[in-house]
């Protein structure tokens, strides 16, 4: 694996359609201990450093083996040869209120159907919308879904419209009241500090911010991009285990200083502040991914930041991010890290076996292949022209999902 200078804080089957990567091999044997072998593919566990070619074996909805040899032993075989097979991926930045905010994706077809088995929303929900987004949301949707509360009472309901332009919708007794009542749910809160969002109220509303988080005992998200002061100002008021989103961003204010990563990034990374990739409509520029990866500066979360206005392009999903910062020169293993165990640490949904695969743990299993060289677009349009990975098995708790084709094919 390439050596680089990042470094992380977290040291019913159903059909599906005609895949355009051709038919997958599958064998059926009528005696055996298990319901299903993945064979032949390379595991990648970042969470257990397992990077080798090795059979992955279900019964139920549990992981029974990992090793080699097992298809001898399976009712049925999937031979994944060629193919990368990964835990189920965990998404750290996504907006999937449908319905209620204009900015919601559809959770499952966005997510689950391109290999995401868990989801954080960020900041889509506000406390005067909260109960709105568990009833459609979360209980609605197969894939574990938690959220980063946004710190306004309205939540993101319209990009249009700032949440925090009057600043008396950030009611700190409603955030907690929410975060206290809905644990399972609420993993830390959100706020966004551009000033199209916050206006001339950016400090207050950020020291209110961090300090009914610190109230909550959870972490703030922030998001940057066109803030009204040079990031290092606002990196002082974070702790370590905030995080900043869309570290990539090519508007004013991002982590560069010409070709290097600044200095006060740096240190707010060394001090436990973590950094999430967050591509989104306008906030993935690949010159700014170039510089920083070659700097040594990977995100600690690599996030889709998936909407309504990006599901279809240029955002796609979470594999099509992830290939663009492999194409990028970030290491396939690290990127992978940062998209299964890494959001699973932080979300606090490891405790829940999500982010790895082991023996005796959840079957949510994506299996990857490669495809041929495609044009992928940044925030503002410029392109690579790259590899790109695909999904070609999804298992959630043991089960098939139907996966659905890749949205780029239908702008190709």
């Amino acid at each position: 694996m390439t050596p680089h200078r990042a470094t992380t804080p977290f040291t019913e089957p159903v059909s599906r359609p005609p895949f355009t990567l051709g038919a997958i091999p599958m064998s059926i044997s009528s005696e055996s201990p298990y319901d299903l072998v993945l064979a032949g593919g390379t595991v990648i566990d970042p969470a257990s450093g397992t990077n080798a070619r090795l059979d992955v074996a279900v019964t139920g909805d549990r992981i029974a083996a990992i090793g080699e040899g097992l298809a001898a032993n399976a009712s049925r075989t999937i031979d994944v040869t060629g193919s990368t097979v990964l835990p189920g991926l965990v998404e750290g930045h996504t907006h999937i209120f449908q319905y209620v905010s204009a900015v919601g994706a559809p959770a499952e077809e966005a997510h689950l159907r391109r290999g995401v088995v868990a989801a954080a929303d960020a900041g889509t929900a506000g406390a005067s919308t909260f109960a709105a987004f568990r009833k459609l949301v979360v209980e609605a949707n197969p894939l574990r879904i938690v959220n980063f509360l946004n710190v306004s009472v309205l939540g993101l309901i319209d990009f249009r419209f700032g949440e925090l332009l009057n600043p008396d919708t950030l009611v700190p007794e409603d955030a907690l009241a929410t975060a206290e009542a809905h644990p399972d749910i609420v993993r830390g809160f959100k706020i966004r500090l551009s000033e199209d969002v916050v206006g001339e109220n950016w400090e207050p509303l950020l020291k209110k911010s961090v300090a009914l988080a610190e109230q909550a005992g959870l972490p703030l998200m922030l998001h940057i991009g066109e803030t009204a002061e040079p990031l290092p100002v606002v990196l002082d008021y974070l702790r370590p285990g905030d995080i900043v989103a869309h570290c990539y961003t090519g508007k004013p204010h991002g982590i560069l200083d010409g070709d290097r990563v600044q200095p006060a990034v740096t240190a707010a990374r060394e001090r436990g502040v973590l950094f999430d990739s967050a591509h989104g409509k306008s906030n993935l520029s690949f010159e700014v991914a170039r510089r920083a990866i070659a700097d040594g500066f990977l995100p600690d979360i690599l996030s889709s930041d998936t909407s309504a206005r990006n599901w279809r392009g240029p955002v796609f999903d979470l594999l099509t991010s992830i290939s663009k910062l492999v194409a990028l020169g970030a290491p396939l293993e690290e990127c992978v890290r940062r998209a299964t165990v890494a959001p699973a640490r932080l979300l606090g949904l490891d405790a829940e076996g999500y982010g790895r695969l082991e023996v005796g743990g959840r079957a949510d299993v994506t299996v990857v292949t490669e495809t041929d060289e495609v044009t992928l677009p940044d925030a503002a349009g410029n392109t690579i022209v790259a590899p790109r990975l695909e999904p070609t098995v999804v298992l959630h708790g043991g089960a098939e999902v139907d996966i659905v084709p890749w949205r780029g094919l239908q702008s190709a």
